[in-house]
């Protein structure tokens, strides 16, 4: 049986509440999803597999994975490093720092991408420093990678951030007084403890970019078979008025979603075991 927080709550009971969270999830999440599926399910099953792996279908799927899994790394790397300087650390500056993490969360798509391209392109502030020893970042893979490393750091970061902030300080001096040294300081006490949070924010900065569109179609190139995205090519599919083919490609976007979705929650509930 359902209880409440308290006897005077001030929000209506169990079932009224479940009744407006079932509607409005069913508004908001099932019903469009289940219109994907029914528009999926008017191809036949061959026509569906022939829909989903074309090969310019299969090299937007290796140019989205392939960049998101490179940048869900990266981000597990620098996100870290920059969570534990922001927690242990105190400089000028640090409040600043601390802000921009979260730039990508409040900055539009789009304009990171323009901001992204100009300044990668090859007259751009660093792109005309890295033409020259044959890098080109603009409208090549690269660049889709640098886009979704700006996109995905803040939740490594932020998921990160509130281990080292409850970590005491004190088991590290303890280590050192037994003899280890920096490395074995951290292998061995340090990254235990941070391992569940740096898996959950590598899943949730790999499932950031693999469904973004706004900060890399300015900078991606899109050329098909080479920089181009699924996102992109489902768009495309349905300014051609290929609107099963669209849906068929989303399905499975739509899968492996769900699929990442598992996989946090699962880290989330293991986080939640290895800190008891």
């Amino acid at each position: 049986m359902a209880r409440s927080g308290g006897k005077n709550n001030v929000l209506p009971g169990f079932t009224p509440a479940l009744g407006y969270t079932i509607f409005y999830l069913s508004l908001i999440v099932l019903i469009p999803l289940s219109a994907l599926f029914f528009k999926t399910a008017t191809l036949s099953w061959d026509g569906f597999v022939a829909a989903v792996t074309a090969p310019r279908v299969l090299a937007s799927y290796r140019v989205t994975f392939g960049a998101s899994l490179a940048a869900a790394v990266i981000n597990a790397f620098f996100g870290v490093l920059v969570a534990w300087v922001l927690v242990r650390y105190r400089f000028t500056g640090k409040k600043l720092i601390d802000a921009l993490v979260d730039l990508p969360f409040a900055l539009p798509t789009a304009v990171a991408g323009i901001t992204l391209a100009s300044i990668y392109s090859q007259n751009g502030w660093l792109g005309r420093y890295l033409e020259p020893h044959g890098i080109k970042v603009a409208f090549t893979p690269l660049g889709i990678a640098v886009a979704m490393v700006f996109i995905g750091l803040p939740f490594v970061v932020r998921t990160v951030q509130p281990v080292l902030e409850e970590l005491d300080q004190e088991i590290e001096e303890a280590a050192s007084c037994l003899g280890a040294n920096r490395w074995q300081t951290f292998r061995r006490v340090l990254l235990p403890t941070m391992l569940p949070a740096i898996l959950t924010g590598f899943a949730l900065a790999f499932a950031r970019a693999v469904g973004e569109y706004g900060s890399i179609i300015f900078i991606a190139g899109n050329m098909p078979m080479v920089s181009e995205i699924t996102p992109l090519l489902i768009i495309t599919k349905l300014e051609q008025y290929d609107y099963a083919g669209a849906t068929a490609i989303a399905t499975v976007m739509l899968v492996v979603s769900f699929l990442m979705l598992l996989c946090i929650n699962l880290l989330q509930k293991w986080s939640r075991r290895f800190a008891e």
